[in-house]
């Protein structure tokens, strides 16, 4: 990668007034402004607020945490629990409570006789009565397996389990956590108001206090940690409007319900066929004993950290050689670092060989002798619990994306965000020697699983509610041995934060409380294209893609650039569903030019359409859709004569546009043999064409008549 391997490392640069990149080796920061936005939507549907995340203050360990400066449910339980005595103390009372006794001659019932025997308890009632005796309210002598009244009833004889007993203390603290559960809950159904907890009694008011979505929890050593107030691995609403909203309408098939395109289309879909595909897919048939061959193993390392860790920056290249020595010593059999040189090999032949579209769909694809081998290891891995453990798990999914299987990627997923959730809630779970390779596993799976739930309705992992407290990466620090590559971070960062815009353009234009009108819209999509704007202007001159129409040589530029003008065609979409719903909305100034804005990214995204396989490692199974997805739009887009006119003057003529469409029709269709959901969208897609050429035929017909 020649133009982005220019520079080591970020570095803090401002010119022009322009908006960079900036690193510390504790803090990386991407200046995307958002405190511009003075428009968003709260769970009601309202528009209040600002972009900004909550402010965040700095733990011990320099990393940014929500605050939370008092004492929490800990604190309070141990307070509480401080009015229980001991539990000798307590069984001693409770002792002296139900062994009580009743003498004819007057002594204390609560006063213990002693005897040279030792110590004696008479008492005259059952501790424990049977149901018998307890319906009837009749004295049970306790007597088993039957009382003396069962016996003379001839009744069955049933004792209950005795329960447990609590004391004042205990009874304190199940009332405290009860107050504390239902304060929780009902913050997390909608109360604006923030959840106070002090050491006295648990109350809603305007003092210190936590966010809805985490319960910060401090401990006697001053650390402090984060846990969701649901758990790990819950769904809660989220007050960070730059995560993927629960439910959405940005999917890609959902452009099939629009106006005019859904008449593209013989029949309805139900919109979770593209996940009951992918669930009914069979299994990848992996060799239980696969022949690794090991004499390619130095171009294969070499072709993964040049050409694969630019896109997931989770390899250390400065201890990759101790990794190797120790996965070597093991024979490839046994531990993490035998798993992660494996999952290395398998990602470094896969990026030796072009685009997995291109190759013979009966041989098997490349590295997958080597994932076999990985895949072997794995179930030991997942039950620990390490960073190690959860870099295999996500390394594993980078695989799977390049073989096209969303789904077993978001299981694999869902076991990384547990590992992380565990290690992440609470401090000096994670050695200060792996916190950096943490930070980026993190980011790994936060990333992939946006990408999944932008497309397909799978369970929230949790994973998201973090993403305040878990730092950006800052380099791995080089260590004795040469590294066997670059730290490559420069794409990774801009990824992350370009997901980041993504997730608030989901969240602000296609989640279920935004808004609806064009005028309501209008300066929500104004300042989200201004982010993007200052996006590409804060990044690196070596990723500053030109704007021009030409294609590209280095390859994180192409994905960069094709990503942006998906980006900006999200964000300008509503105003073609406007049009396609009323044509006299077109006659709005301002909605014609978002419309155009639209168009124009859409083509400049669609018209070099091989360029999208410098992504295919990373983003094929998402880049496809989202081609797909903007190919339905410049269908509908022709069959406007509003639109059609605003396409007239973004190319030379509109068969500029069929060819573009043709092209992608073409390019899906070379992809459909490797996901059951790439399958159904070429069927869709050339399905549409077919539909939208006899429609456009029949009205050149009427107009000619």
């Amino acid at each position: 990668m020649s133009s982005s391997s220019a520079e080591g490392s970020p570095a803090s640069v401002t010119r022009g007034g322009r908006h960079q990149f900036s690193m510390s080796r504790d803090k990386f920061h991407i200046d995307i402004p958002e405190n511009h936005m003075t428009l968003i939507t709260n769970g009601n549907g309202h528009l209040n607020g600002n972009l900004t995340s909550p402010s965040p203050l700095k733990s011990p360990n320099g990393r940014r945490i929500a605050g939370f400066s008092r004492e929490g449910i800990l604190g309070s339980a141990q307070k509480a629990r401080k009015l229980s005595q001991s539990s000798g103390d307590r069984e001693s009372m409770t002792n002296g409570i139900q062994n009580r006794q009743t003498s004819d001659d007057g002594i204390n019932p609560l006063k213990r006789r002693s005897t040279d025997a030792g110590i004696d308890y008479p008492r005259r009632r059952a501790t424990i009565a049977c149901e018998i005796c307890r319906s009837r309210k009749s004295r049970c002598d306790g007597i088993k397996p039957k009382c003396k009244l069962c016996t003379e009833l001839g009744a069955e004889c049933i004792y209950r389990e005795p329960g447990i007993k609590l004391d004042a203390g205990d009874k304190l603290i199940l009332e405290h956590l009860t107050r504390i559960e239902g304060l929780l809950q009902s913050n997390l159904v909608g109360q604006t108001s923030n959840l106070a907890l002090s050491t006295e009694s648990p109350s809603v008011n305007g003092g210190t206090t936590i966010s809805n979505d985490e319960v910060m929890m401090q401990n006697g050593n001053n650390f402090v940690s984060m846990i969701p107030a649901t758990g790990l691995g819950t769904w809660t609403t989220p007050t960070n409007i730059s995560t993927m909203p629960k439910i959405h309408t940005n999917a890609a098939l959902h452009l099939l319900q629009w106006p005019l395109i859904r008449d593209l289309v013989s029949r309805p879909y139900d919109p979770q066929i593209l996940l009951q595909l992918e669930m009914a897919r069979e299994p990848l048939a992996l060799s239980k004993t696969p022949c690794l061959d090991l004499s390619n193993t130095s171009a294969y390392i070499e072709a993964f950290f040049s050409k694969v860790n630019v896109w997931y920056a989770c390899v250390n290249p400065f201890n990759w050689q101790s990794h190797y020595r120790v996965a070597l010593s093991n024979g490839f059999r046994d531990g993490p670092e035998s798993c992660i040189v494996l999952l290395v090999l398998a990602l470094g032949q896969a990026s030796c060989s072009g685009s997995i579209s291109r190759a013979v769909s009966t041989d098997d694809p490349p590295g997958l002798p080597y994932f076999a081998a990985a895949w072997g290891l794995l179930p030991g891995l997942m039950t620990r619990n390490s960073v190690l453990s959860a870099q295999c798990t996500v390394l594993a999914s980078a695989y799977l994306f390049y073989l096209v299987r969303p789904l077993e990627a978001w299981t694999l997923l869902s076991s990384t965000s547990t590992k992380l959730q565990l290690l992440l809630s609470a401090p000096g779970r994670v050695p200060a020697s792996q916190r950096e390779l943490s930070e980026r596993v993190y980011w790994n799976a936060l990333l992939f699983e946006s990408d999944l739930l932008a497309e397909l309705d799978l369970p929230h992992s949790g994973i998201v509610q973090y993403e305040e407290v878990v730092g950006l990466p800052g380099g791995f620090e080089e260590e004795g041995e040469e590294g066997v590559g670059r730290d490559e971070l420069w794409y990774f960062l801009a990824e992350i934060a370009l997901r980041r815009l993504l997730n608030r353009v989901s969240q602000l234009i296609y989640s279920k409380d935004s808004m609806a009108s064009t005028q309501s819209l209008e300066p929500v999509v104004a300042e989200l294209d201004f982010q993007l704007t200052q996006w590409y202007e804060s990044l690196p001159l070596a990723l500053q893609f030109p704007y021009s129409r030409a294609l590209l040589s280095d390859p994180v530029q192409t994905v960069l650039r094709l990503r942006y003008f998906a980006c900006r065609t999200i964000i300008f979409r509503p105003y073609i569903l406007a049009v396609l719903d009323n044509e006299q909305t077109a006659m709005d100034p301002s909605v014609r030019e978002n419309c155009r804005k639209c168009l124009e990214a859409s083509i400049r995204q669609l018209e070099h359409i091989t360029a999208h396989h410098a992504g295919h490692i990373p983003y094929l199974w998402q880049g496809a859709l989202s081609i797909v997805s903007q190919t339905l739009l410049l269908m509908g887009a022709t069959m406007s004569p509003s639109l059609s006119n605003i396409l007239g003057n973004l190319v030379p003529h509109l068969d500029t546009v069929d060819a573009i469409i043709n092209d992608v029709v073409m390019e899906v269709e070379r992809y459909s043999h490797l996901a059951p959901s790439l399958a159904l969208s070429a069927e869709i897609i050339r399905e549409a064409e077919m539909r939208r050429r006899s429609f456009l035929g029949g009205m050149s017909g009427m107009g000619g008549s």
